[in-house]
């Protein structure tokens, strides 16, 4: 990585006492962000760097309030701690949100990109909602501590969306392995929320495999292409986790897997990318009571992490590492979830328990 030039002191950070917010578990530091002159107002949220540096993207999203924004840090941090963790990462687990306001301009970008560099390499960022891979290259103008940057074809880095995508099929195929003794998805139904960067990847790698899909997305234009391209029946968003189907593929934004939603589903797994699916800490045991595999989301999309942690470290030591060894680590994303079902299964426990169990030990919890 390049040289950054010396931070200009236009950045507030702010301790934040989020104690008493939803979603907080005994978080190492939640930093209040706000910059005048960009109009750029953010929440960090570090929840753990027992592992290492906290890893975990930048979301930029419409919140309704402060609140609301800092509940949805303080969730997403916890999750990247317990996916960095059961990923194997030298890496703990943060989070940071941009409350949509202001325009995402260059100059909000570097501010946020001083607030990083004002952690001293506690946290390390990287693109998610809402933020691209250009946008990290200008936030890298003030600060080292960002990955997910644009890199030629073969190399490791940039969009970690296909590397999240990969992962997710390596899981979803050892879910159906697990749950129908299926050797493969060909002629399996599957039903996908979600077809933006990593939905709409898996789909294709799905309909490449000989699967059977139905999709669904807030954007119809672009899941009618998408089913025109792939052969795939679509429905309207509202319609997709009633469809009876052999997996429910959840890859839009989080809570969806509720007590009427759950009841509603008419499969035997789910296996997706989006994260913080469950909506309540209840919500995987209704999901096994009916029978339905859970792949935990947090195991099952930690292919970006993996690529997006291969990037920051081999820039910070000077040490390449290649594309070949960042797949092989993201495609042993089905195998453990393999060993977490086969634990769950014994232990007469949902899949979501187990993994939480396993991720807290990890991180010393």
């Amino acid at each position: 990585m390049t040289a950054t030039p010396p931070r200009v002191e236009t950045v507030q950070l702010a301790s934040l006492d989020a104690s008493a917010a939803p979603g907080f578990d005994g978080h190492e530091q939640v930093a209040l962000v706000r910059d005048a002159a960009s109009g750029l107002h953010a929440i960090v949220a570090i929840h753990s760097t027992h592992l290492g540096p906290a890893g975990g993207g930048v979301r930029r999203w419409a919140y309704a309030s402060e609140a609301e924004a800092l509940t949805d840090a303080l969730r997403l941090s916890r999750g990247m701690s317990y996916k960095n963790a059961m990923a194997g990462l030298a890496a703990g687990g943060g989070k940071a949100v941009v409350i949509a306001g202001a325009p995402k301009t260059d100059a909000l970008l570097e501010a946020f990109g001083d607030a990083v560099a004002a952690l001293g390499g506690r946290y390390v960022t990287a693109e998610d909602v809402g933020m691209s891979d250009a946008d990290m290259v200008v936030v890298s103008r003030r600060t080292s501590h960002v990955a997910g940057l644009p890199v030629a074809a073969g190399q490791v880095g940039g969009n970690p969306g296909p590397f999240t995508a990969r992962g997710t099929l390596a899981g979803l195929k050892a879910a159906v392995k697990f749950q129908l003794g299926a050797d493969s998805v060909a002629g399996l139904h599957v039903a996908i929320q979600g077809v933006g960067s990593v939905g709409g990847a898996l789909a294709r790698a799905l309909a490449a495999e000989g699967a059977r899909l139905t999709l669904a997305d807030v954007d119809t234009t672009r899941a009618a292409a998408l089913a025109a391209e792939l052969g795939a029946d679509q429905v309207p968003v509202a319609e997709i986790m009633a469809v009876p189907a052999d997996v429910f593929s959840p890859n839009a934004l989080g809570a969806i897997l509720n007590e009427a939603s759950i009841a509603a589903l008419d499969v035997k797994v789910v296996a997706g990318a989006a994260n913080n699916q469950l909506a309540t800490a209840e919500d995987g045991a209704r999901l096994a009571k009916r029978g339905i595999l859970y792949a935990p989301d947090y195991v099952i999309n930690a292919g970006g992490i993996i690529s997006v942690m291969a990037e920051y470290f081999a820039a910070t030591a000077g040490t390449p590492t290649s594309l070949a060894e960042v797949n092989a680590q993201v495609d042993a994303i089905g195998p453990r979830l393999a060993t977490l079902f086969a634990d769950a299964a014994a232990s007469g426990l949902p899949t979501d328990v187990v993994a939480d169990r396993t991720a807290k030990a990890l991180i010393g919890r």
